[in-house]
């Protein structure tokens, strides 16, 4: 294990918290799923996995208040497509800019549909906190719709994404990069990616999309 390194001082951290705090209140409908419910969550578990393998707590404290705001700049988006943004609100804060551009580089390295199976610890602190997220067994039932809605996306896009993006990390063994956190929760994962491979053959069935189609009757019904 490294020692333990703190880059940013906790002044700079707590005007990215304030900045990324405001955007999420400001933006609330936009931001649905990747609002200041799934920042928090991610931040908390980041440091503590960050604590947990010696990253530099603070540059992966920081990284894990910006890693979603592409959401702002794009639906539906890769994290390079917030990078100007995240720059933005970086230089406003006062974050040196190599620093910076460290934390965008983490971002970028941590994100499901890309990573690798040898990343930087930091990267494995903010990926195995936003990949807990996506497991969360209350995700699905809590979560997925507002995804669905922030997004643009179908349930049958939803579903391939996950299972396109997660079901070879996941096979290849290294969904969590930190083992305590693959002893903890790869029960949820497991589960989660099996509801979402079902998901995924269900909305093939033409009497599933019958039953969909009815649904979305009621809701635009009731919307309207």
């Amino acid at each position: 294990m490294r020692t333990q390194e703190s880059t940013i001082d906790h002044v700079t951290v707590g005007a990215v918290e304030n900045r990324v705090h405001r955007l999420c209140r400001q933006y609330a409908e936009k931001l649905q799923f990747h609002g200041w419910h799934h920042v928090s969550f991610v931040r908390a578990k980041a440091v503590g996995f960050a604590q947990h393998n010696g990253a530099d707590r603070t540059v992966v404290e920081v990284a894990a208040l910006v890693h979603d705001v592409n959401y702002l700049v794009l639906r539906n988006s890769p994290a390079a497509a917030g990078r100007s943004l995240r720059m933005e609100i970086l230089a406003e804060c006062g974050v040196p800019s190599r620093v910076a551009q460290w934390i965008d580089e983490i971002i970028d390295e941590a994100e499901m549909a890309t990573r690798g199976r040898d990343i930087s610890l930091e990267a494995q602190a903010l990926s195995d906190a936003d990949t807990l997220f996506k497991a969360l067994p209350v995700t699905p039932v809590v979560l997925a719709h507002r995804y669905l809605r922030e997004n643009g996306l179908s349930l049958r896009e939803l579903a391939h994404k996950i299972v396109g993006e997660q079901c070879d990390v996941h096979d290849e063994g290294y969904y969590f990069y930190n083992p305590e956190a693959a002893a903890t929760y790869s029960r949820w994962a497991m589960a989660n990616l099996q509801l979402w491979q079902c998901i995924k053959e269900a909305v093939d069935d033409p009497t599933v999309v019958e039953l969909l189609d009815a649904v979305h009757a009621v809701d635009d019904a009731l919307a309207s």
